[in-house]
């Protein structure tokens, strides 16, 4: 038998009496001071910069020249030294299904491992790993889960704008708005969800009128419309689960914080390091306060989709992003390496975020897996994925280090990490059930 603590008796003339501490509330008091195991995945497109020797840019390489404890960072990756005992590179990693795939719709996969198309060569997907840990954790915070992407929404079959799907591997839309992504993290309301509320109903009533009439409606449609129709009824289940969970919580104070330093006016057509902070920073909060444990970010979008293309022009290098994965020439690829160690220092400065804020037993790092990669190794090569993972020091992770392990499957990582957030699970994707690499202390289960 279990008692809550804030169980009372009710004595008389309405006398209310708080109960002693016993035996029967100790293991709900373990479970209430256990830290929360959190899960963040960092997405960029177009590979790293891999220099080719002819060059002489071998200190530019994203991947360390050295395997093991003894590695050095390369000038892309130096904003990382500081956290040396809290990361580990991890080489020769791919998806199986990538390379059978377009390699333009690698980001499809990189959170699922699934293919893309079946034996009629019909475009679908599975669950990504960020969803998986939604689903267990969304029961202890606010927010199942929080999708962010450079473009909001979810782009279109393959290229997508988004790097999360759900269980029928349909995209989950992403938000690219700081100040909607703190309204809806910090500014749960009773009244603001009542609006929602009413929005949410009154666009489901139109969709459900136009449904009706879903026989004919489909045979009138081509299938990209089709898809688009399936594609808004996935955003408005979004919708509705996170109402859902503000509603669940309305009443639960959220934890005290100073949000004077964001500038929430910033947009994705601002200046890249300021955009990119501010997101930054709302993760940060947003794990801090405990408002989700689960957060998935597109940094860029491949193939030279959306906004993000520019800004290695916008940071005063010599082409867009797409142009300089394809780079053979030296001022290229350094120019892409280089937008290479700009993504590194943002992400450096959200891990000292991540590591000053004080949680249960450590810091906010501590209780975190921070996945950092990409879908393609170089100019969209499907193998030798850039793969980095970060904290998860109080979940047994053993850093300082780069494994390398030829033709490894990224979805043996995935089952690794998983496991180390205390998500129960046999396989991910296609998974082996091998121990990926010296990080994770425990055994996979095959």
């Amino acid at each position: 038998m279990q008692l809550n603590r804030r169980s009372v008796l009710h004595g008389l003339g309405g006398i209310m009496l708080p109960l002693p501490f016993l035996d029967a509330m100790r293991c709900r008091a373990d479970e209430a001071v256990q830290a929360p195991r959190r899960f963040c995945a960092l997405y960029t497109a177009n590979g790293m910069s891999l220099p080719k020797p002819k060059n002489n840019l071998s200190d530019w390489n994203w991947f360390p020249q050295e395997t093991g404890r003894d590695f050095k960072f390369g000038n892309s990756t130096k904003p990382f030294e500081p956290f040396r005992d809290q990361l580990t590179f991890l080489g020769g990693l791919h998806h199986p299904s990538g390379v059978k795939a377009d390699p333009h719709v690698c980001s499809d996969m990189w959170l699922t491992g699934a293919p893309l198309h079946d034996s009629s060569r019909r475009s679908y997907n599975s669950v990504s790993i960020d969803q998986v840990v939604a689903l267990h954790t969304k029961q202890f915070c606010r927010q199942p889960s929080l999708v962010l992407s450079i473009d909001a929404g979810v782009g279109f079959l393959s290229r997508t704008g988004t790097i999360s799907f759900n269980a029928e591997g349909k995209p989950i839309p992403a938000e690219n708005n700081p100040r909607r992504v703190f309204d809806r993290l910090f500014r749960s309301e009773k009244s603001s969800l009542e609006i929602q509320r009413a929005d949410l109903q009154r666009r489901i009533r139109i969709v459900d009128a136009v449904l009706e009439n879903s026989q004919s409606l489909s045979r009138q449609l081509g299938k990209s419309d089709r898809d688009k129709l399936d594609q808004y009824l996935t955003s408005l289940s979004e919708i509705e689960s996170r109402l859902e969970a503000s509603e669940k919580w309305i009443d639960v104070p959220i934890k005290s914080q100073d949000y004077r330093h964001l500038d929430l006016s910033v947009t994705n057509e601002s200046a890249p390091v300021d955009y990119y902070r501010t997101m930054f920073d709302l993760v940060s909060l947003a794990f801090d306060a405990d408002i989700t444990r689960s957060v998935a970010f597109m940094l860029n979008r491949e193939d030279g989709m959306g906004i993000s293309d520019t800004f290695p022009l916008k940071l005063g290098l010599c082409r867009t992003h797409h142009q300089l994965s394809h780079a053979g020439d030296p001022e290229g690829q350094l120019d892409f390496a280089k937008y290479d160690l700009f993504l590194a220092e943002q992400i450096a400065r959200f891990l000292k975020q991540l590591k000053a804020c004080q949680d249960v037993n450590g810091s906010v790092l501590d209780n975190s897996i921070v996945l950092y990669g990409s879908g393609a190794s170089t100019t969209h090569k499907p193998q030798n994925l850039p793969t980095m993972v970060l904290g998860g020091a109080n979940m047994g992770l053993k850093h300082g280090s780069y494994f390398r392990r030829e033709s490894g499957h990224l979805s043996d990582l995935y089952l690794s990490i998983l496991h180390a957030l205390d998500v129960p699970a046999n396989s991910f994707g296609d998974s082996t059930g091998k121990i990926i690499n010296p990080v994770f202390t425990r055994e996979l289960v095959a």
